[in-house]
């Protein structure tokens, strides 16, 4: 009989309330969105529901901009993994800002693995607020 093949979708994706890796809820959807202004601690990133995969390893990654870490060297991805804990779960991949806030603008995407195979793939743009009245965030957007 051949295995159940695992059914996946994302969510929600964008900006989100603060999370804490340790609570057992995840945190709460505030605006669907792929441009995140780049402000200190504002929480982004996407939820993405597994179905039929209790117990198979997923692999995560976020790539982000080339930021430098404390001595001026490029920061690799954020990677890891973590098995599936219900054969319907929820799993939260996200970041957040830190200071400084300028070299955290551009591209960050996120990813997630299944048995090799992408099956979650979501680019946020960070974009700086310019001096001013205007941002150019909200430029962007059209507004």
């Amino acid at each position: 009989m051949a295995k159940a093949k695992p059914i996946t979708s994302i969510e929600s994706y964008g900006i989100y309330s603060h999370w804490d890796a340790k609570d057992k809820d995840l945190p709460q959807i505030t605006e669907f969105t792929t441009d995140v202004p780049a402000q200190l601690d504002i929480e982004f990133g996407f939820i993405v529901n597994i179905k039929k995969a209790k117990g198979q390893k997923i692999k995560f990654c976020v790539y982000h901009p080339d930021i430098p870490d404390e001595d001026g060297e490029i920061m690799p991805p954020f990677e890891g993994e973590q098995y599936v804990k219900t054969n319907d779960w929820q799993f939260y991949l996200g970041d957040t800002i830190w200071a400084p806030v300028d070299n955290k603008v551009g591209i960050w995407r996120m990813t997630i693995e299944l048995n090799g195979h992408i099956i979650a793939d979501k680019s946020f743009n960070l974009l700086k607020e310019a001096e001013g009245t205007a941002t150019e965030f909200w430029k962007h957007r059209g507004y």
